[in-house]
């Protein structure tokens, strides 16, 4: 729901004003100041303001101007009784969004509204795009050619084009926002916004009021109106992080708007309606949630229509140079640039830890070799000490999946280190043969039986 605030020191404007825009389905806030006003803009969550020029105190072109520093976005549209050219042209320059005078045609100034509210809804669509563009979110962004990776590609292709919600699964990690997000940017949605929250970080009641928004004296501190999440991200999408961690009598209400996609602000009595797909993500087990009682069975089918399971990093060790070398490229311009690589020993560390804290854990370690490093080599003294401490053996069980025979065993453990070898290398054949100890040709013959392609 757009909201107006009408700024105008004849109270009769004020009456009118709110009686034409109201029924059009706004939101409307009102005041005869323009020191209130200005204190509004600042604080509530406004789509429009409409202003009267000539007013006590502060005019017009004063809130104008000051409204443009606090909010550059914020359209304003000025009125006066005492319309000149010069005046208009003055407003104009000081990047009003349009001039009325008094007394105005009603259906033009209808015109006018709709027309400077949807201008503000393009230019907010536009800065959340732009804010997006140094990471774009599409699955193929997402590093990782494994088989689990490529098997949550396929479902993202699948389930980006529905509504339908979607449960992402795993620990903490391994990336479940980044899922969310290529789901929304390959989908019908993806010109409109991505709203996140995380569920575990906020108290029962900040939570609640981060969702579906508050009225002004809600409770102690609501100084002003303000929109929730769910407002935010109406005909775009709102994502849910560790969703397993809202109280049970939030949760009651969560499904309630899931079901009429309709609520209330906190203290505020007026229904809203929106159109968002959720997306939610858990680091629980909420199946066990459900079973001991504290998860909502109704809530959880609601939210689990689609289940993707995020898999910890130790169940893609194929992806690790993949990761590492993205890592490094993120960070090195930090460091001046320059190439950087891992010594042997490194990666015989990198391979032996079994990343407790998954792809997050890998990307913080990277990061500190990158500042840490000399000569453009990561040692092992670039590592915390907690990897290069860890005595754990290599894991075969990482490497296949039980209950094969032992043919099959060797060949997909074979075709695993050919692969790890090549990513290392960056597909360079001769360096990747040389790291397994066998020839040129026999990697290319190995290559081909594996249909492995570079």
């Amino acid at each position: 729901m757009d909201t107006i605030l009408i700024v105008d020191d004849e109270k009769n404007y004020l009456v009118v004003l709110e009686s034409l825009l109201g029924p059009e389905g706004y939101e409307i806030l009102t005041t005869v100041d323009g020191h209130n006003a200005l204190r509004l803009v600042d604080e509530a969550d406004l789509d429009l303001v409409i202003t009267d020029m000539k007013m006590p105190g502060m005019n017009g072109m004063e809130l104008l101007e000051k409204c443009k520093r606090i909010k550059p976005e914020l359209p304003v549209i000025m009125m006066t009784a005492y319309g000149t050219i010069e005046m208009a042209v003055e407003a104009m320059k000081k990047h009003a969004y349009d001039y009325i005078k008094k007394p105005f045609e009603n259906e033009q100034l209808k015109l006018t509204v709709r027309k400077a509210l949807e201008n503000h809804r393009l230019i907010k669509e536009n800065r959340l795009l732009n804010e997006a563009l140094s990471d774009r979110f599409r699955y193929g962004n997402i590093i990782g050619k494994s088989k689990p990776m490529l098997k949550i590609y396929e479902i993202v292709r699948k389930v980006a084009q529905s509504k339908a919600s979607v449960l992402i699964a795993g620990p903490s990690g391994t990336g479940k926002e980044l899922i969310a997000k290529a789901i929304h940017y390959e989908g019908p949605r993806k010109d409109r916004p991505f709203v996140s929250i995380n569920c575990g970080a906020l108290t029962e009641t900040l939570l609640e009021s981060e969702l579906f928004g508050h009225e002004k004296g809600a409770f102690t501190g609501a100084v002003a109106m303000r929109k929730g999440r769910f407002e935010l991200a109406d005909k775009g999408t709102l994502f849910l992080d560790e969703v397993g961690e809202m109280s049970p009598s939030l949760q009651v209400k969560l499904l309630r708007v899931l079901q009429e996609m309709e609520f209330e602000r906190v203290g505020g009595t007026k229904s809203i309606k929106v159109d968002v797909r959720i997306l939610s993500a858990s680091n629980r087990n909420i199946k066990e949630d459900v079973a001991q009682g504290t998860f909502r069975k109704d809530l959880f089918y609601r939210l689990n229509v689609i289940q993707i399971d995020a898999p910890p990093l130790r169940e893609r060790v194929d992806d690790i140079p993949l990761l590492v070398k993205h890592f490094i490229e993120k960070y090195r311009e930090d460091d001046g640039g320059g190439k950087i690589e891992l010594t042997p020993e490194v990666w015989k560390v990198i391979y032996k830890y079994s990343w407790p804290g998954n792809v997050r854990e890998l990307e913080n370690v990277i990061e500190r070799a990158v500042v840490l490093n000399s000569g453009g080599k990561i040692r092992l003294e670039d590592l915390p000490e907690e990897l290069t401490e860890a005595e754990a053996a290599f894991d075969v069980e990482r490497f296949i999946p039980p209950d094969v025979p032992l043919t099959k065993a060797l060949e997909q453990i074979e075709e695993k280190l050919i692969r790890r070898a090549l990513a290392q290398s960056d597909n360079v054949q001769a360096h990747a043969a040389k790291m397994l100890g066998i020839t040129k040709s026999l990697i290319q013959h190995k290559m081909k039986k594996y249909n492995i392609a570079v």
